[in-house]
Order: structure tokens, then C-alpha cells, then sequence
């Protein structure tokens, strides 16, 4: 017999894998545009944009960290880069949509995918912050560790709804 707080707790995650998926559709459409938008940014209007973009700030404080950060970076920005770039965003947001999509539906293939997915992305996150060190990829990566421990609750709850 279910008690009333193991219902409230399904519910908790139900809401909380919704929330989450409804983020990561967010996310995945933000991609595909950036993606579509960076294709325009080539390396001279990269370094034309950050030089806009800081020049008053540095005017003020010439010691700006994101100002120096974004003006040291921009030698690094080539057209390589930018194809790297634009492939990881549109291919990363249009499997995050698609599989939101599935998800949404509560296609029941879609589920294990759906955590292959993010496990695969989370390894290659990890990977990645060996190299930058950045604090966004670790935020990045406990969401999507969160949203693999949702997925796996829904779709528990959805094969027995199935049942």
C-alpha cells in the first residue's frame, strides 16, 4: 500500500523531473540559436565585438577580470574554433529537444536513452573541466547527475503506470 508521504514524494519528483526537462528544452533551444548565431561570428567580428563590449568597461577599471578574460580570449577564437563551436551547440540542442520531446510523451524507449544521453554528456563535461577548471561545467554537471536520478524515478513511475 502506498502511504500518503510516498505519494507526496512522487509527486516532489515528478514536479522536479518536470522542471528539469522543461529547463533542458529551454537550454537545448538557447543552443540551437546560439549555434545559428555563431555561424555569423567570425573571428574578426569576434575581436571587433569584444572590444566593444569592454571598452568602456576597462576605460573604468582596466583591471576588469570578464573584460581581460573575454580580451585574452579572443586570439584563441578561429574559424575551427567556430565550427567546433556551432556543431557542439546544434548537435548538443537538438538531441536535448528531441529527447525532451520523447520524454514529454512518456515514450518508454526514450527514458534509458534519455539517461545515456546525460551520463554521456556528464563524462564529457568532466572531461572537459580538466582542462578549463570551470565552475559552470561542475554546476552543469550535478544538474544533469540530478536530472539522470529524475529520470530514472519518472521512469520507474511510468512503467508501473504502464503495467
Amino acid at each position: 500500500m502506498i502511504t500518503p508521504k510516498t505519494n507526496k514524494q512522487k509527486d516532489i519528483f515528478h514536479i522536479g523531473f518536470e522542471i528539469g526537462l522543461l529547463m533542458k528544452g529551454i537550454d537545448g533551444l538557447l543552443e540551437i540559436i546560439g549555434s545559428i548565431l555563431l555561424l555569423f561570428l567570425t573571428p574578426d567580428r569576434y575581436n571587433w565585438l569584444i572590444r566593444l563590449l569592454t571598452q568602456h568597461e576597462l576605460s573604468e577599471d582596466p583591471q576588469d577580470l570578464f573584460a581581460n578574460y573575454l580580451i585574452n580570449s579572443s586570439p584563441s577564437f578561429s574559424f575551427s574554433t567556430q565550427h567546433f563551436v556551432v556543431f557542439y551547440l546544434l548537435s548538443h540542442g537538438i538531441i536535448k529537444c528531441i529527447l525532451v520531446l520523447l520524454l514529454w510523451h512518456q515514450k518508454l524507449w526514450a527514458y534509458p536513452l534519455a539517461i545515456l544521453s546525460l551520463i554521456l554528456f556528464v563524462v564529457y563535461q568532466l572531461y572537459r573541466y580538466t582542462f578549463t577548471h570551470s565552475a559552470f561545467l561542475i554546476l552543469l554537471t550535478i544538474f544533469d547527475v540530478l536530472m539522470i536520478f529524475l529520470t530514472y524515478k519518472e521512469s520507474k513511475q511510468v512503467r508501473s503506470k504502464a503495467m
